[in-house]
């Protein structure tokens, strides 16, 4: 009796893992992995403990609640739940840089590493420097723009 407990044991704890892993910690890692071999040493052991008829029924029923499992899930669309539906549309600066001219100066909120945040003209801006690392409270001058990406240089 003990021995079907182990079986039974590592086959729930590897679909467990499997599903936490879907779940919880997409992408392959470590609880994933450990879930996989939970499955396999618990096929192992009923080939090991009861023989090439049963381990084959074991190996048969774990792969068909598995593959089942994930066809119930799709067909449920299950997958929905967790999915994110909602899409982000909107842009800082959206807009606002035609207020702004090359040449106009303003304070480096944040450190821009290389990228910040600066003010001109009294509005907050989100500003690029040309790789430069700038530190907050620095005064700044706008040397290009392009689309909504402001760029920036201290001024010496």
């Amino acid at each position: 009796m003990a021995d079907w407990v182990t079986v039974l044991a590592l086959l729930a704890l590897g679909i467990i893992f499997i599903i936490v892993e879907i779940l919880f910690v997409p992408g392959t890692t470590i609880v994933g992995i450990l879930g996989l071999i939970s499955m396999l040493f618990g096929v192992y052991l009923s080939f090991t403990y009861f023989g090439s008829d049963v381990g084959t029924w074991v190996a048969a029923g774990s792969g068909l609640v598995f593959v089942a499992g994930i066809y119930v899930a799709f067909k449920q669309k299950t997958w929905d739940r967790f999915s994110l539906k909602d899409t982000n549309k909107g842009r800082f600066n959206e807009g606002l840089t035609s207020k702004l001219q090359v040449a106009q100066r303003g304070i480096a909120l944040s450190s821009l590493r290389p990228s910040g945040k600066a003010e001109f003209a009294g509005k907050e801006f989100e500003v690029r420097s040309l790789g430069d690392y700038v530190d907050s409270g620095t005064a700044v001058e706008i040397i290009k723009i392009s689309g909504n990406t402001i760029y920036v240089q201290p001024i010496i």
